[in-house]
């Protein structure tokens, strides 16, 4: 028995071929397939719109009403002119001129006086060139021992009337200190005293001693006397 096949084909040839195109239709047929969506026609049904079901709106027609202008201002009153008679005098304001003229009397500068207006100068005492001498320190020489002497005598002479058992009267205990600023003026005089205290029976004592200072000699400043302002620092201690 003779073989129906013909010896020289060759089926393995092109079976890898074959096979690649096997597994891309299966690939393309398997994603197809995962892919696929299915609706349902109830829900996407949306129906149609009948236009002719639709009314026809009806616009209604305006009309714009015209309103009459307002009606003019009356006229003004015309203003009422009084006539003045030719022959009524009517008084005129002359105006004098400031100018001299020759019938003017002209006045020397030099027979003018001008009183001198004095100045209150106030210097403080610490640069002042010739502090205010107290009684007792015509003497000393120099600014510097005038200064020193001057303070000196004053706190001997507030220690000396001062009355350091009014604390103790106004029931403060303690160490205790005043305050004062006083001014010495042009003359030699004590002025403007001013005093702070814990309290104010200390600050009236502190003036009333103050103002029992002497009258001294002013200070001087570029050979003018001045005022001077001073200030002094009273402190004592309360016996319990």
């Amino acid at each position: 028995m003779e073989p129906k096949k013909n010896p020289k084909a060759n089926v393995g040839r092109n079976s890898s071929l074959y096979f690649a195109i096997g597994l891309a239709l299966m690939l393309f047929i398997t994603n197809y397939a995962i892919n696929y969506k299915t609706y349902d026609k109830s829900n996407i049904d949306i129906g149609q719109v009948n236009m002719d079901q639709l009314d026809e709106e009806d616009v209604p027609i305006t009309e714009q009403l015209q309103t009459p202008p307002p009606p003019p201002p009356p006229p003004a009153a015309p203003e009422v002119i009084e006539v003045v008679e030719d022959d009524q005098d009517v008084e005129e304001t002359v105006i004098e001129s400031t100018e001299a003229d020759q019938e003017t009397e002209i006045v020397d500068v030099e027979d003018v006086q001008v009183d001198e207006v004095e100045e209150d100068v106030e210097v403080p005492f610490a640069v002042i060139e010739n502090v205010p001498v107290f009684p007792g320190c015509e003497n000393e020489q120099g600014n510097n021992a005038k200064k020193q002497c001057m303070s000196e005598k004053i706190q001997k002479f507030v220690t000396r009337n001062f009355n350091t058992e009014l604390a103790s009267d106004l029931g403060l205990t303690g160490r205790q200190r005043i305050n004062v600023i006083f001014k010495i003026d042009k003359n030699g005089n004590v002025t403007g005293v001013r005093s702070r205290a814990p309290h104010p029976g200390l600050e009236k004592e502190a003036a009333r001693v103050i103002n029992m200072l002497p009258k001294m000699k002013p200070g001087k400043q570029r050979g003018k006397a001045v005022t001077v302002p001073y200030s002094l620092p009273i402190v004592f201690q309360v016996q319990d």
